[in-house]
């Protein structure tokens, strides 16, 4: 190569760039340049240094942004020109190189890509039926990998030296399994086993020949004779049963005390997907998307007309066992190899029998409010009495990571476009849980942040998270659960610690909830004192606003609407529908507007029988003289209960005040008697959204964001705003006397249920239409466990414009409290920098 042609530069890019084939990418770049020099892992990212001609090194540093790999992610790339290195023939791959802090971005676990299931669908492949096929593509990263740079040898996989077949794959430049970590086949990777609950050495861990041999098509037979299947996946054990057999479905809710929470279902392929709901493009995009997500998605009815025409009555068929409270399933797609060919095996035995395709109940392997079982001996042991057989295999497990669920949200409208205008579009996904595929991905900060120290937020109880920032990256863990007991809490540290030595951070301050009896808060109490680091309590619904704000890099004036369950208010009542003003910056906010307070008889009781709410609300109607001819909102065993309730509100005996939207939504599905008693959080409010769904063809039609006529428009109830104490306040009990007049007059459930959502909708959006108007704010951020109603999500961004506003919703995070210790922890950040200043 000539001297004076030749120059030589370094590129290191940061971001998502190990494990996902970025250097065998830089490879290929290289060698299609005729470029010499070197690419290797290092804790800022992936250095290299590339020399040659001047227009190829200049193509090189365009090539190398524009054509990423399809898992890779850059948050930087930095150049420094250097002197060229005489006599350098060659590219090359370098050993890794790390030191204490790192920049790098630990990939997710990706769903198996279509390459490898071919090479798995091919008998002249080796990799035929092999259930841990992958590439770099696909496959685990995070459950796998103890440290950072991600080699091999930090993986799980280290114990699994490479074939002389697979060294050469991994070695190859143009092979697509160049590099890759997790790179395994049958003469060299882990190993498969089934495990019978009646064996007498169902306790022994180890493979043996017996075991091992025609271990996926025992599994198979054991589903297909109605049995429990503990399936050892990518982030834990799962459950897996035949779903559209009533008798496996009935035992494993027995068996799980989970007698009505909706279970998620796998399908073989998209065909099978479409055969059971009614798919739009978007559902299918996000079903397919490398993440492959549970997806909420609405049901085919076997008797729909379409079916029938197309001879999928049958297929479209699922006992009501799956999701007794809506018309919704959670849907997902295969996303390892041994989900793959267990679904092969299991389609060929159907076929064989003439049934139909295919479809699996695939739940955590947990009994309720444990943590998912992620060992071969633990889960022999804790899954004792849940499963009736164990397929298992050698391959540890690292980190446990559940499944994601997410839904569809609707693209926001611009302020000032009514519904007639900007009708609801399906655009990105809306998350009830935030873990594999997407942890852990950092939701960005602003610039502003860069130079942050490390704040922990420590998150709130249930749907616990905890989050970690690292300059302008926030590392939100992945979904724990409720932290109701010393397992999940033992998780919660588990996963905290993971974080933080995979990060190579130390938190600076800690931020929790204001309640005092949460284990997050003690937890946070107890590292603070610990480490002697500073605390700060951030009321519940704040932490929710400061989410949704810095979810969307908005750090200056706006109101947040913060719609949730239950929260400890400053003033020592429960909030849960609050108008908030909050700037960031600073950091301040202040309560501006909530729904009219009501009375919670017997406190948490009262969240478990809905009709306790209604009934208080009653009372609360009764100086508007509400009609004797109201449908009580209890069963008639229930009227000694009843009594004694009314009793306990005379007296104010135990009848706690709160402001929850949540529970106005328990209170008006009681009243209809739609859900009088609820064995899961949020069951109330799912079957009430459900019962709209199934509204008149003019109201779903107005649900559904579309403009509505004049007839319509009229039904739409009012609802009192005035100012109380200081703030604005919407008539909660007056909306509630609505749907209870309307019901007295004949309106059915479904209709009420739906005039309920839009009414709501529309006055909570006046609410913040007339405080932003006093301060001259145009954002409204829409957080809160209430947006992950689907109905709402769509109708508030839509009623929002019509006031001119502007909607920041989440698009990361959960709007529930897995998203909250994002919030938590910026509010931290923005304290410190205040202290500094």
């Amino acid at each position: 190569m000539n001297k004076q042609l030749t120059v030589r530069r370094a590129f290191v890019a940061s971001g998502q760039v190990q494990g996902v084939g970025f250097r065998p990418f830089v490879y290929r770049l290289a060698a299609e340049g005729e470029l010499t020099g070197t690419v290797g892992n290092t804790s800022e990212g992936v250095r290299m240094e590339v020399q040659g001609a001047p227009e190829e090194v200049l193509r090189f540093g365009q090539r190398l942004r524009a054509e990423l790999p399809p898992l890779a992610r850059l948050t930087s790339v930095t150049e420094d020109d250097l002197p060229p290195l005489p006599g350098e023939e060659a590219f090359r791959i370098v050993a890794s190189s790390g030191h204490a802090g790192h920049s790098v971005l630990v990939s997710p676990d990706m769903g198996m890509c279509a390459d490898c299931l071919a090479d798995m669908r091919d008998p002249a492949n080796p990799r035929y039926e092999y259930p841990f096929t992958n590439c770099t593509n696909c496959g685990p990263r995070y459950t796998i990998t103890r440290s950072i740079p991600y080699d091999r040898a930090v993986t799980s996989m280290s114990c699994f030296p490479l074939c002389q077949r697979c060294a050469a794959e991994y070695a190859n430049p143009a092979d697509r399994r160049f590099h890759a970590q997790p790179v395994a086949c049958p003469q060299c990777g882990p190993r498969l086993w089934f495990v019978d609950a009646a064996a007498a050495d169902r306790h022994s861990t180890a493979p043996t020949p017996e075991n091992q041999h025609d271990a996926l098509e025992k599994a198979v037979r054991a589903i297909l004779d109605g049995g429990i299947l503990a399936l050892k996946g990518l982030g834990g054990f799962q459950l897996a049963c035949d779903a559209r057999n009533p008798q496996s479905l009935r035992e494993l809710r027995r068996r799980k005390s989970r007698p009505h929470k909706p279970l998620a279902l796998m399908v073989r392929d998209m065909p099978s997907a479409r055969a059971l709901c009614l798919l739009a493009p978007e559902h299918e995009a996000l079903l397919q998307c490398p993440e492959k997500p549970i997806v909420l998605c609405p049901r085919r009815r076997p008797d729909d007309k379409a079916d029938a025409a197309n001879g999928k009555g049958d297929a479209a068929y699922l006992p009501p066992e799956v999701a007794p409270d809506t018309s919704s399933v959670g849907l997902m797609l295969p996303y390892t190899p041994l989900h793959a060919v267990l679904f092969e095996r299991l389609a060929k035995r159907m076929a064989e029998r003439k049934g139909l395709p295919p479809v699996l109940v695939m739940t955590s392997a947990n009994a309720g409010g444990e943590p998912i079982c992620l060992g071969n001996r633990e889960a022999l042991v804790r899954l004792d009495g849940l499963a009736d057989a164990w397929l298992l295999h050698d391959r540890d497990i690292l980190v446990r990571v559940d499944d994601s669920v997410a839904t569809l949200q609707p693209r926001l409208p611009a302020p000032g476009v009514g519904a007639a205008q900007a009708p609801g579009q399906l655009a990105e996904p809306l998350f009830y849980r935030r873990a594999r595929g997407y942890v852990p991905r950092p939701v960005f900060l602003p610039e502003s942040e860069a130079d942050a120290p490390c704040v922990m937020g420590t998150g709130a109880e249930l749907k616990a998270t905890a989050c970690l920032t690292r300059g302008r990256e926030a590392f939100v863990g992945q979904h724990i659960g409720d932290l109701e007991n010393p397992a999940t809490l033992a998780f919660y540290e588990e996963v905290a610690a993971h974080l933080e030595a995979l990060l190579e951070v130390r938190p600076a301050a800690l931020v929790c909830d204001a309640h005092p009896d949460f284990l997050s808060t003690r937890y946070a109490e107890a590292r603070a004192a610990r480490d002697g680091l500073p605390l700060w309590r951030l009321q519940h619904h704040a932490a929710h606003a400061a989410s949704v704000l810095a979810e969307n890099g908005h750090y200056g004036p706006a109101l947040a609407l913060c719609l949730d369950g239950t929260g400890l208010g400053d003033d020592g009542t429960v909030w849960g529908g609050e108008l908030l003003f909050m700037k960031l910056a600073r950091p301040q906010w202040r309560r501006l507007g909530r729904l009219a307070p009501f009375a919670l008889p017997g406190g948490d009781a009262a969240v478990r029988q809905p009709w306790r709410i209604a009934l208080a609300l009653r009372a609360q109607c009764a100086s508007r003289e509400p009609p004797t001819s109201w449908p009580a909102p209890w069963l008639p065993e229930q009227q000694p209960a009843a009594t004694a309730i009314e009793e306990m509100l005379r007296r104010n005996l135990n009848c706690p005040l709160t402001s929850s939207c949540g529970r106005l939504f328990d209170a008006v599905a009681a009243q209809l008697g739609l859900c009088l008693a609820t064995s899961y959080e949020g069951q109330a409010a799912i079957r009430l959204e459900d019962a709209a769904g199934r509204a008149s063809a003019p109201l779903r039609a107005a649900l559904e964001g579309r403009a509505m006529d004049s007839a319509t428009a009229r039904l739409i109830w009012p609802v009192g705003l005035a100012r109380h104490d200081g703030l604005l306040q919407l008539d909660s009990a007056g909306l509630f006397a609505q749907v209870a007049e309307a019901q007295a007059r004949g309106t059915n459930a479904q209709d009420a249920a739906a005039l309920f959502h839009l009414s709501l909708a529309l006055a909570l959006a006046a609410m913040a239409g007339r405080a932003a108007r006093e301060l001259g704010i145009a954002e409204v951020g829409l957080t809160g466990g209430v947006m992950q109603n689907a109905t709402l999500a769509r109708l508030l961004p839509l009623a929002l414009a019509q006031q001119g506003l502007c909607a920041l919703t989440h698009h990361e995070l959960p709007p529930g409290d897995g998203g909250l210790s994002l919030g938590q922890a910026v509010w931290g950040g923005r304290m410190l920098a205040a202290a500094r200043a």
